[in-house]
């Protein structure tokens, strides 16, 4: 019997909803969910919370005794019976041909495999029946086509092995095998927990005064940049995208940047004099004032993903960041590179697999720049926004947003760092805004989003159901980390902190919201998760992360593999 089956089998002895395992096993209903339908396999970790959870939701049903142990034992061998069987992982296949840069023509005439099939299979849509035979001729066409020390290297960051383990032949064949049909997608789990990790602790203010942001000046000698001029291979193309940075920076056009680049990374990123140049440079553009436009590439193995939207954190905290991305891009063959600003254009090539003999071209002509605009603007019509951007200067366009996700049909799981404001009574909301000295008209703005966000939760419930993760804290827990009140939708950055006294009447108060609305699940939990970012999921269609001070930020995501990414997610118990 299959994992999911034998899950489902419990399930239905018990007579217990994913919602009530998720409560009781510390869970996402949307993890419990993949589990169900075999789209995903448990580690370790997460069997043991699945094992201790049905046993607690038998023991309150008053059925008969179900030991956590067996429960456990008997997830283990349906993994096992079920692993014996070669399964290919769709997203780790995607990972290998892009990080190699595979081209699917060459594949294809090598495996004997149909070229749209091998998408097929690429995409999830297809499973090879003979998945052994299939992942033994992808690993030697690997082992054949990317065996030199520069492949290696490639596939040893990528699956996570010692370059020094793969550099036999038959080594690095068992290593691609094994990798394209293991450790599945909670590998994601490390990188999207860092990113999360790292957006919480963010303090920009911390961020500007590290590097010197207040005491930078916008340069206004004049900077000679020829009418054009070509850079050939990485160390002149490097020059190339600090003379665009240059250009842009001294030109007097407050016009957007635009930036769009699936340029490898790995090369440009090695030296690090260029990567302090290039942020530098970024950091001289926000300073003068202008917007960004940016289409990312995320046609990258999911960790690489991750890494290059760590790097654009406090970019994007500034509010002067619109991120893209554009669905449907192949970069088999070639890579592309376009940098737009009101001046100039820095424009760029080279060969899958060929960086190094890559060719940028610089140009300050005004005819050729106003060709590029448009070709940046034509790309612009083809993306998709990465995620929308909220800031206090945007807060209208937020709360369109917001009501908007009200009137949309599904189930959500929030992660909160405090108490949702939609619990809290008028009394206690206005105790707590007294005792703190909030002005008035803050007050009332606070008032008037509350009773807002109460009257949407009410009509929400209705028709949805809505699974909220809360910090229960002890007194000596509080005093060490007293809690705040919630109001990052505000836009209010001035702490309004709970006495405990207050904490116990608003959890009260969440409770009996609980009690009152079927539609409506509290977990508590004793340990903080995160302590500045609060996520809220539409299951199946986006992400808001919050970023609750220094500065307030939303970020509304709804790329399906980040979505995807942040659904699964297992938050960390930090003690």
């Amino acid at each position: 019997m299959k994992f999911n089956e034998t899950l489902n089998q419990y399930m239905g002895q018990i007579g217990c909803t994913a919602m009530e395992l998720a409560m009781e096993s510390g869970l996402s209903p949307a993890v419990i969910s993949r589990y169900r339908t075999g789209e995903r396999e448990p580690e370790q970790e997460s069997l043991v919370k699945l094992a201790a959870g049905l046993t607690r939701l038998s023991t309150h049903r008053d059925l008969a005794h179900m030991s956590a142990d067996e429960i456990l034992s008997s997830f283990q061998s349906s993994l096992d019976s079920q692993n014996d069987s070669v399964t290919i992982i769709p997203e780790h296949y995607d990972a290998l041909i892009s990080t190699l840069g595979i081209n699917m023509k060459d594949l294809s005439a090598s495996t004997n495999f149909d070229t749209s099939y091998l998408y097929r299979v690429r995409s999830g849509q297809r499973r090879p029946k003979d998945a052994a035979s299939f992942t033994d001729s992808f690993s030697r066409f690997v082992a054949t086509h990317y065996g030199d020390p520069n492949g290696k290297e490639k596939v040893a960051a990528l699956t996570g092995c010692d370059p020094e383990s793969i550099q036999d032949d038959n080594a690095y064949i068992t290593q691609v095998t094994h990798w394209l049909c293991h450790a599945g997608s909670e590998n994601n789990h490390a990188y999207m927990e860092k990113f999360l990790k790292q957006l919480d602790e963010f303090d920009l203010n911390a961020y500007i005064r590290a590097i010197h942001f207040d005491e930078l000046k916008v340069p206004s000698m004049p900077f000679a940049l020829p009418t054009a001029r070509h850079y050939y291979g990485i160390e002149e193309m490097r020059k190339g995208e600090l003379d665009f940075f240059k250009s842009a920076v001294l030109s007097k056009s407050m016009e957007p940047v635009f930036m769009c680049s699936d340029m490898p990374m790995d090369d440009m990123a090695k030296d690090m004099d260029f990567n302090k140049k290039w942020m530098f440079g970024i950091a001289m553009l926000l300073k003068k004032g202008q917007h960004l436009n940016i289409i990312h590439n995320i046609d990258r193995p999911f960790h690489e993903m991750m890494l290059g939207l760590e790097a654009w954190i406090p970019i994007y905290m500034t509010g002067q960041v619109s991120p893209y991305y554009l669905p449907d891009i192949s970069t088999e063959v070639y890579h592309h590179f376009t940098y737009v600003s009101g001046s100039g254009a820095l424009t760029g090539e080279c060969v899958s697999g060929h960086h190094d003999k890559g060719h940028y071209y610089f140009t300050n002509n005004k005819q050729e720049v106003s060709y590029y605009k448009q070709k940046a603007s034509l790309l612009l019509s083809k993306a998709q926004p990465l995620m929308e951007i909220f800031t206090a200067s945007e807060r209208e366009r937020f709360y369109k947003c917001m009501h908007s996700l009200s009137q949309t049909i599904g189930t959500r799981h929030n992660i909160l760092s405090a108490l949702p404001l939609y619990t809290i009574s008028d009394s206690l909301l206005t105790q707590m805004l007294t005792r703190n000295q909030v002005p008035e008209d803050a007050k009332a703005s606070i008032r008037s989003l509350t009773t807002q966000e109460h009257t949407d939760m009410e009509t929400l419930l209705q028709t949805n159901h809505v699974f909220d993760e809360i910090i229960e804290l002890s007194e000596e827990e509080f005093q060490k980390h007293p809690m705040q009140l919630s109001l990052s939708t505000c836009f209010y950055e001035t702490d309004i902190p709970y006495t405990y006294a207050e904490y116990l009447e608003h959890l009260t108060l969440t409770r009996e919201f609980a009690d009152k609305h079927a539609g409506y699940t509290m977990k508590l939990s004793n340990a903080h998760v995160f302590r500045n970012i609060q996520i809220q999921m539409l299951e199946g269609n986006c992400v808001m992360i919050s970023k609750v001070k220094a500065p307030v930020i939303h970020f509304v995501i709804r790329h399906p593999k980040m979505v995807n990414a942040l659904e699964n997610f297992i938050p960390p118990v930090v003690e």
